[in-house]
């Protein structure tokens, strides 16, 4: 195993994992260096980081994902590595070998995995040859309306036209009957080939209200791999993950093991290298099938850190300084429950649609067993460039209970002023019976969540009261004087009553 020595890294991304990485890096006496476009250039990894470089304008085509100036950066700055976060060029195969091309290292796996597992057919083929169970479907790639009718009419409706180079909920049509196969095999396509420069399209079975489970797996690059147990992630809005926890509810002790087990296979298979994620369907008769795997660190890492007493960012750099694995099997267990609440700029009421503005107020919350994973601060402008995670909740517990009881004081004590938020939907969610039996499926939101019960709660009258005490306040102020002339600067952060008045009119809560 070749040693790769490395004192500086460049992290090739933004927002809260960035912010994580580079304070982790920064416990490793690892210099760090950021890299931002222009509408970040106060954001918060920027100031985080020991240097910063612009890489250009505010579209990803033109600066996070622009391969080239950031190698060009890292070189510059005289960084040995580059870390990929999650996102942008995490799962680029080309980049991963231009990095390495270029003398650095990558701090993740090789671009023969990335390309590997990042064509879901490629990886279903693998799977079946290693006897990891794979979900009934179609062994290439289907184009035409007739093979595709003839494989759903083999599996069965309803199915799933799924993207070869799919990820991230794009790029999947359910189908339910023949009729409907022309039209999505079209807009799939269409979908798939914007999206991923690549219209392959699969047909696999689709299981109705599944549980979403991964597997967290550390590999050295040299067919050792360890598990670090699993995650539940079925609280999903648009095929996208918006809770996670650990241990999954969902699981005996004996299909922990065995899902473990399949994940570990699915690693040792590719002689997989660094910290990846291998995500499985659980159906309702406790069947589990490969769904994919995620060649990077996952959004969701920091529970399965809480749980298992592991630093996964640690154990990434150890494995890229040529170091091998930091734990063996048997050293790791889970301790407790953890959950994690992405904590999004977008609008529950209005199907999640993203929001944007400046973060007026922020108050998050602490104490034992909460840990906050931001990419945000008071006055930071969120843009509308990028993903709107702005930031993480994660708590601990000694069982579930204690969890569930500890995120929902936490989330009740985190403040947060600016653009609409979903922390309301994670109370709410938190109060509903099949998310405390651990019942809930994939099909969480789409059965039980009402957009209506988060439209703003004011009556009519109550609009008129809040808006008539605020014109009397500000009344009040302007005959004592005291009211800023338009554009002067004041050091007054504004009152309850005008926050209140603002939110009524604009529609924000």
């Amino acid at each position: 195993m070749v040693e790769h020595s490395f004192a500086k890294v460049l992290v090739a991304n933004r927002g809260e994992i960035a912010v994580r990485i580079i304070q982790g890096l920064r416990e490793l006496g690892i210099g760090t260096v950021a890299v931002y476009s222009e509408v970040d250039r106060t954001a918060l990894h920027v100031l985080a980081a020991d240097e910063a470089y612009p890489i250009g304008p505010a579209p990803a085509s033109e600066s996070y994902l622009a391969a080239e100036k950031i190698i060009a950066t890292a070189r510059a700055a005289g960084a040995e590595a580059i870390h990929p976060g999650y996102g942008f060029l995490a799962e680029n195969a080309e980049f991963a070998a231009a990095v390495e091309a270029a003398g650095l290292v990558f701090i993740g796996p090789t671009g023969e995995s990335i390309e590997l597992m990042g064509d879901k057919l490629a990886a279903r083929q693998r799977m079946l040859a290693s006897g990891v169970p794979v979900i009934p479907g179609t062994d290439r790639a289907v184009t035409d309306p007739e093979a595709a009718k003839e494989a759903a009419r083999d599996i069965g409706y309803p199915v799933l036209l799924k993207a070869a180079a799919g990820g991230g909920g794009k790029g999947m049509r359910i189908v339910h009957g023949e009729n409907e196969i022309a039209s999505a095999l079209r807009q799939t396509m269409g979908e798939a080939r914007s999206a991923f420069g690549n219209d392959a399209i699969f047909v696999e079975r689709y299981i109705e209200s599944p549980k979403h489970i991964e597997v967290q797996v550390l590999g050295d690059g040299q067919g050792r791999v360890v598990h670090v147990f699993e995650r539940e992630c079925s609280v999903q809005r648009r095929h996208q993950k918006v809770i996670e926890e650990s241990p999954s509810p969902s699981l005996s002790p004996d299909l922990r093991q065995e899902i473990c087990a399949a994940a570990v296979r699915t690693a040792e298979a590719i002689d997989y290298r660094g910290a990846g994620t291998v995500e499985f369907i659980l159906s309702p008769d406790r069947e589990f099938f490969f769904l994919e795997m995620n060649t990077r660190l996952q959004v969701e890492h920091p529970i399965t850190e809480l749980v298992t007493s592991t630093d996964l960012l640690r154990a990434q750099v150890a494995i890229a300084r040529g170091q091998g694995l930091p734990y063996r099997q048997q050293d790791l267990s889970q301790k407790g429950w953890a959950l994690e609440f992405r904590i999004y700029a977008e609008d529950p009421a209005r199907n999640f649609t993203p929001s944007i503005g400046k973060i007026t107020t922020m108050v998050p919350p602490a104490g034992p067993g909460v840990r906050l994973d931001s990419g945000i601060y008071e006055g930071f402008e969120v843009p509308i460039h990028y993903d709107p995670l702005l930031a993480k909740l994660v708590v601990w517990g000694e069982d579930r209970a204690h969890a569930l009881a500890r995120a929902e004081r936490a989330l009740s004590e985190f403040t947060l002023h600016g653009p609409i938020h979903n922390i309301p939907f994670h109370i709410w969610t938190l109060r509903q019976q099949a998310f405390l039996d651990g019942t809930y499926t994939t099909a969480f939101i789409a059965e039980v969540f009402d957009p209506a019960q988060f439209l703003d709660p004011l009556a009519a009258e109550d609009h008129q009261a809040v808006l008539t005490a605020a014109a009397l306040y500000e009344e009040s102020r302007r005959r004592q004087g005291t009211t800023p002339q338009p554009g002067a600067a004041t050091g007054d952060r504004p009152s309850a009553w005008r926050l209140a008045a603002l939110r009524s009119m604009t529609g924000q809560r």
